[in-house]
């Protein structure tokens, strides 16, 4: 590597129920960024939560092979280190708020959002609080605390079969990828599908279940983003919904239209709510923004969205852009300009402020 470029650090592995999701996102972006213009540092984090510096000759992040020749990083000494960083560290501890504030108080630019809309983005509950405000359409949904379970698990049931007439979907309100998801048709399994998703999170969301298709987009951009055109995930027969195994496990489980084969009119409005959306909850950099489309009434609800989405081979988010007219190469450099754009601008406000 040449004197004079960026040192971009790509932090991934992680303590997460995804952590080989990360491995796998991070290794596409360590072979599609521009090494012209940046020096790649990759950085990995263990099941157990130590962080390595990896071999700077690394070519492929894969489990159990990037370990070797890595040495032990203090991350507060991670300034020292790179220049700027991109965290791809999917679900709790990375895309919740956390890693985003360590890089704050270090005071290294990074991309994606901060900490505040990172933390709202990952808890669904909180999400939908706030798409609910802004006018944004959701689905019927409900929030149970875990701790309520042991106490009162027959009321709780008893609630949800009396607020919801169809099948629903259980979650923990705080993960990622479909972890502790369940489906529930017959109210007798409901008090399982509570303890699954309680598992994972203190707070579980019950929401109606929508009978349609799922439409994605992907945006980037800060103060005025940009919205991919839209794709479709449609599920292999095997798989009632699109869940964990559906997206990363098994490539025939899926298949992904882009762009999805709806009218443009209909295109054009699920991207404005996008973007709606995207600035609602103050998100910056780059995201993927998930909506439901009914099938019995066309109605467009937004379901989430994800502020570090998955860049495997299976994930729509580079997929959407290049549909869109800008590769995966192109789309890094992006995402780290709007990086140094937010941190130039947080920067230059703070100077004004103690003047």
């Amino acid at each position: 590597m040449g004197q004079g470029k960026e040192k971009i650090g790509i932090i991934f592995g992680g303590r997460s129920g995804e952590h080989d999701i990360s491995l796998m996102s991070a290794n596409a972006i360590l072979h599609a960024i521009d090494k012209e213009k940046y020096q790649p540092i990759p950085i990995g984090i263990d099941r157990e939560g130590k962080w390595y510096l990896a071999d700077s000759e690394l070519e492929s992040i894969e489990k159990n092979v990037w370990l070797l020749g890595a040495r032990a990083l203090d991350p507060w000494k991670l300034k020292n280190k790179v220049d700027f960083v991109m965290p791809v560290l999917h679900g709790t501890m990375g895309e919740d708020g956390t890693i985003q504030g360590l890089l704050e108080l270090l005071d290294i630019p990074y991309a994606g959002s901060g900490v505040m809309s990172s933390a709202i983005c990952m808890d669904k509950a909180m999400a939908k609080d706030i798409f609910a405000k802004n006018n944004i359409p959701t689905c019927k949904y409900k929030l149970v605390q875990t701790e309520d379970l042991n106490s009162n698990i027959a009321g709780i049931v008893k609630e949800i079969s009396e607020e919801f007439s169809g099948p629903v979907f259980v979650k923990p309100s705080n993960a990622g990828s479909s972890l502790g998801v369940s489906k529930v048709e017959d109210i007798n399994d409901m008090g399982k599908a509570l303890a699954l998703a309680g598992s994972f999170d203190r707070r579980i969301l019950i929401e109606e279940a929508i009978i349609g298709r799922e439409i994605e987009t992907a945006v980037i951009g800060n103060d005025e983003p940009l919205v991919s055109v839209p794709g479709e995930i449609t599920t292999g027969e095997d798989y009632e919904y699109y869940d964990f195994e559906a997206k990363y496990s098994d490539s025939s489980g899926t298949r992904l239209d882009i762009p999805a084969d709806i009218p443009e009119k209909l295109s054009g409005r699920i991207r404005r709510l996008a973007k709606k959306a995207y600035r609602a909850c103050d998100c910056a950099g780059f995201a993927r923004v998930d909506f439901f489309l009914e099938k019995k009434t066309n109605r467009v609800l937004i379901n989430e969205i994800n502020t570090i989405p998955g860049l495997t081979k299976y994930s729509l988010f580079p997929l959407m852009w290049e549909e869109s007219g800008i590769g995966f190469t192109e789309l890094i450099t992006k995402i780290v300009e709007y990086g140094h754009e937010r941190y130039n601008d947080k920067n230059s406000r703070q100077t004004l402020r103690r003047r």
